[in-house]
């Protein structure tokens, strides 16, 4: 059987040092493959070095701007941070998106930012890694004011309603859950999750945040994203070793990898 965590942050300060034991222990529950997504100028340039240096260990990147720091491109994406983008270990353009939970950069600069995400990735021919908290009705009008069906790309670590899920996949994207998935208290969640087409479905830990609930409150790893991938199971009715073909499917075609 063979999972794949389609987003985490390698580069976190948490996993430092220990890069070779977090994948070895992923590696020992069945995750093969690993996206490591940036969230500013500096994470991205970090997680291609990272990509690249452990090229044999099945990890690739994105490079982005979180709404948190769309303030700091609200002049628009610099070039240097658009070239890595054609680096070889980059399958995406994000994490990007609005986020009106904390409100870090003003909203009118997030979807200013964000429209600018969706264009490079039309111009990378690579797809987005949307993050949106409180904030899916903005987020997929833009997605499709801004002709996101083009590209396509994944909303990671769903926490929308059942509308918001199937407005997403009628553009062409995926629908990723995380460790909320576990929740005893995510019934909407499992829900959502038991309607949504398999084909269309991704699993991430955004680790190393949101770990799932065998270990709520500590750090997450790449290594609990099984969890994550029982809870769906379970939610779907879909055997695991099932469901993990279908996934690994569909993160090979949204990524582009012929393997």
């Amino acid at each position: 059987m063979k999972l794949i965590d389609t987003h985490c942050h390698l580069n976190m300060p948490q996993f430092k040092g220990q890069i070779e034991a977090i994948i070895d222990e992923a590696k020992a529950v069945g995750v093969e493959r690993f996206v490591s997504v940036a969230f500013d100028e500096a994470s991205s340039d970090e997680i291609v070095s990272l990509s690249d240096r452990y090229k044999e260990r099945e990890i690739y990147a994105s490079v982005g701007v979180h709404p948190h720091d769309s303030k700091s491109v609200a002049r628009g994406i610099p070039e240097s941070l658009k070239r890595l983008a054609a680096k070889d270990r980059v399958v995406a353009i994000g994490e990007t998106g609005l986020d009106y939970h904390y409100d870090h950069s003003p909203r009118g600069v997030q979807r200013e930012v964000f429209a600018l995400h969706i264009n490079w990735a039309k111009e990378s021919k690579k797809p987005l890694i949307v993050h949106v908290r409180e904030a899916y009705r903005d987020a997929l009008d833009l997605l499709k004011s801004e002709g996101a069906d083009e590209v396509g790309g994944v909303v990671h670590c769903f926490s929308g309603e059942k509308n918001d899920a199937f407005a997403a996949i009628d553009m062409g994207f995926y629908v990723s859950f995380a460790g909320p998935l576990t929740y005893p208290n995510s019934l909407s969640l499992k829900e959502i999750a038991a309607l949504l087409p398999v084909e269309r479905l991704l699993c991430e830990t955004d680790s190393p945040y949101l770990a799932p609930q065998a270990h709520r409150g500590k750090t997450n790893k790449p290594a609990y994203v099984r969890y994550v991938y029982e809870a769906l199971s379970e939610a779907k009715g879909v055997g695991l070793d099932e469901l993990a073909i279908r996934l690994w499917d569909n993160a090979k075609a949204l990524f582009r990898w012929e393997g």
